[in-house]
């Protein structure tokens, strides 16, 4: 497996209606920042989902490993932290680390193991393909 792009960083803010009655944030929305991480990186790397899916083929998470360090709460401004890597001949991961802001602590380490569909096969879109390759030769 080899990592080929740098860390890719987006901040965002706990909003009220994200926590549960413990006050903090309940488990599942942590997979929705993990996920709008993800759309927003891609985007930067021109990787559309919306075309791709118009073109029929789409990007699904196939594994999520997430590891809970410390809750947020409501309020809490914190940053994702995404590594896109290879993994296999279809397959990509992203590394992603939530840190609470403004001392950096670590709240949740997460590897979510993507894949592609195209017309309900497996395949490595182009546009991946060349985003990546394009990654990989700037270094």
């Amino acid at each position: 497996m080899n990592k080929i792009t740098p860390f890719d960083t987006l901040e965002m803010e706990v909003r009220d209606y994200e926590v549960d009655l413990q006050g903090i944030v309940n488990n599942a929305n942590y997979m929705h920042y993990l996920e709008h991480a993800r759309h927003k990186y891609l985007l930067s790397l021109d990787v559309d989902f919306e075309e791709l899916h118009k073109r029929g083929t789409d990007l699904i998470v196939v594994r999520a490993e997430l590891d809970y360090r410390l809750p947020l709460k409501s309020g809490d401004r914190f940053v994702i932290k995404t590594t896109l890597s290879v993994k296999g001949n279809i397959r990509v991961l992203f590394d992603q680390h939530l840190f609470r802001l403004p001392g950096m602590e670590k709240v949740l380490d997460a590897k979510i193991t993507g894949a592609a569909l195209k017309d309900g096969r497996p395949c490595m879109p182009g546009e991946i393909l060349k985003v990546l390759t394009l990654l990989k030769e700037a270094q």
